[in-house]
């Protein structure tokens, strides 16, 4: 309620990128100060036993993570790990630093409780961000990084990028996801049609850094867009498991305007509550497909336990949000949390994992 009716209308007076800045200058402040952390968990934590699980290799506190794009260079995770996320997403990091499109570049639909971004993969580059991961503690919780392709690198080049970030992140992540779907980045998506040499390149590099380090294979995430055909959908399943990739997130933002009054004339991909349905009639698919061969992670317009458990029951095993945590607040994962272990008890499950797919 604070959020809504006096944090909210402040950081909703600023454009949205320097209201962001403002977040996570928060976040800097409070990563120096252990106390101020221990009252963030107090304040939004919330566990139970039925959100709990393990899942390749990592254990989950709860099946709802934060998607890439808050925390861009990985400087703040611990800080986000406060407010009761079971895993958090890094990035999109590129293996060249860059400063990404043009501002203004993030635009609110209010009315529509949605974000069009146009940011372009703004980060530091791999090396630095490494450094910040260096440094940082362990968040007791699963960590992803997204990595995507350089804007300077071509097309012909992008598993050459992609393998630099990848090498130079390895040591840091739970899990990598490989964007090849931001509609920011010219020609991207098209590496969703000939996916197959850069997602065995990548499994190549994971097995040969597996082996080195005297660890396990690190979990492969491939991140599409949600305007694909159900096609184009069959064929990205299929390179996937050809490729042993461990499983997709579905889905990025999208390029359609379906749904928004007055559209506004700017490019970019769209976020948020438009995004819901589509999001998981895609997850849906999915699971009717290959849910028994690829884990699903559901993203897109989740605003509520509703939200999160109806892409579950579709097959996602684990679910993330960003758009809603932006119009929600800081209290969002907690609801999402506790919503879940009232729906389950009312379906009669004892653990979120016996949902998974009920309704595919």
């Amino acid at each position: 309620m604070f959020y809504k009716k006096v944090l909210k209308p402040i950081l909703f007076s600023f454009d949205p990128e320097t209201a962001h800045g403002i977040a996570l200058s928060f976040l800097r402040a409070a990563d120096h100060f252990p106390f101020f952390k221990k009252i963030l968990s107090f304040q939004y934590s919330f566990s139970h036993p039925a959100l709990e699980f393990k899942l390749l290799g990592m254990q989950f506190r709860s099946p709802v993570g934060l998607a890439a794009g808050f925390d861009k260079n990985c400087e703040l995770l611990n800080s986000l790990a406060c407010f009761g996320f079971g895993f958090i997403e890094g990035g999109t990091v590129t293996a060249l630093g860059q400063e990404g499109n043009p501002k203004p570049r993030i635009f609110r639909l209010k009315k529509e409780e949605a974000l069009i971004n146009c940011l372009g993969f703004n980060n530091l580059g791999a090396e630095k961000v490494g450094d910040h991961l260096k440094k940082r503690a362990n968040p007791k919780i699963p960590i992803g990084i997204n990595i995507g392709k350089s804007k300077s690198a071509a097309l012909e080049d992008a598993a050459k990028d992609y393998l630099f970030s990848f090498e130079k992140l390895y040591p840091f992540a739970n899990y990598f996801t490989i964007n090849v779907s931001s509609p920011n980045t010219p020609r991207l998506r098209e590496l969703q049609n000939d996916l197959l040499p850069l997602l065995s390149k990548l499994q190549e590099k994971n097995q040969e850094l597996s082996n080195l380090m005297k660890q396990n294979l690190k979990p492969l995430f491939v991140k599409i867009a949600p305007d694909l055909s159900i096609a184009d959908l069959e064929q990205i399943s299929r390179i996937c498991i050809k490729a042993k990739i461990t499983g997709i997130i579905a889905a990025n933002t999208t390029v359609s305007r379906e749904g928004i009054e007055n559209i506004p004339t700017l490019e970019g991909g769209v976020s948020g509550k438009l995004l819901e349905t589509k999001s998981t009639q895609i997850v849906r698919h999915l699971y009717k497909m290959v849910g028994k061969e690829l884990v699903i992670i559901g993203v897109g317009g989740i605003f509520s336990a509703e939200d999160a458990y109806k892409k579950i029951k579709a097959g996602a095993s684990l679910v993330q949000i960003y758009t809603g945590w932006v119009y929600q607040g800081p209290c969002l994962v907690q609801q999402i949390n506790q919503g879940l272990v009232s729906l389950l008890e009312k379906d009669g499950f004892k653990n979120i994992q016996e949902a998974v797919g009920i309704e595919a």
